[in-house]
């Protein structure tokens, strides 16, 4: 891999800015591993816009505040540790399960199945993974909802981690631990740079799926920081685009 800096290249079906290095650098891999949300879909869907209004919600009614005040809590946790459910955890001293069954209590009718995503994982070689601070029940549905539930070998959630979010290193070793999975041999696909500090640093392949055309979209600017550093190999704006890629670089 060189460390001399790319050429500009031109649009590509791959997706914007699509990547670093050559695609080549994805043989060997044998693991495959998505985050879920903004990740799998795209942002765009406006699924996980649902998600953000009930943990609001939820710190709201937990905290007897407003809705405004919510926001300004739940956006202080979620920064800090990861995510909100770990801030309330550690602050709050609040259980985990009513906060996960409320906070995923949505309409993911509004996803449609992805026929280019699913045509991709299909020849995509290897195992694939969900690797998500959600819960298993949300990622199922809204696998089942895409299409491609049926190519995961195993979703491993916020519960299976412990109930320590990515990006803490815990968590990937809890990853790792019950998946077998060798980094060496595998690629990291997530929405957020920060969330691949450590997969690039245990060995993963990295990509960073961002919205849609742009990056350029109403979103905390410390979550889009790092996109072009070094954690970060891939950078793509269409998944079902960029893996068909990976495939023909594999097969080529």
């Amino acid at each position: 891999m060189s460390d001399a800096a790319p050429a500009a290249r031109p649009p590509t079906p791959e997706g914007r800015h699509v990547h670093l290095h050559d695609l080549r650098t994805f043989k060997g891999v044998e693991a495959w591993v998505f985050d879920l949300d903004n990740t799998l879909y795209p942002a765009h869907s406006n699924l996980f816009a649902q998600v953000d209004v009930r943990i609001r919600d939820f710190v709201a009614k937990l905290l007897d505040i407003s809705p405004e005040a919510a926001n300004t809590v739940q956006k202080d946790y979620y920064r800090r540790y990861g995510t909100t459910l770990r801030g309330l955890m550690q602050e709050r001293g609040i259980a985990p399960d009513d906060f996960l069954d409320y906070v995923h209590d949505i309409d993911h009718s509004v996803l449609t199945p992805d026929p280019a995503l699913e045509a991709a994982l299909t020849r995509l070689p290897g195992k694939k993974f969900i690797f998500t601070n959600g819960s298993r029940a949300h990622a199922e549905k809204t696998a089942a909802r895409l299409g491609v539930a049926a190519h995961f070998d195993d979703i491993f959630d916020i519960v299976s981690a412990g109930l320590l979010p990515k990006p803490n290193r815990e968590a990937y070793d809890l990853f790792i631990q019950a998946t077998g999975v060798s980094p060496a041999r595998a690629a990291m696909f997530e929405d957020l740079s920060r969330n691949l500090k450590v997969p690039h640093a245990l060995g993963m392949r990295t990509v960073l799926v961002v919205p849609q055309g742009t990056r350029e979209v109403f979103r905390e600017a410390w979550e889009l920081e790092g996109d072009d550093e070094p954690h970060v190999e891939f950078v793509t704006d269409n998944l079902p685009g960029f893996v068909t890629a990976v495939v023909g670089a594999l097969e080529a």
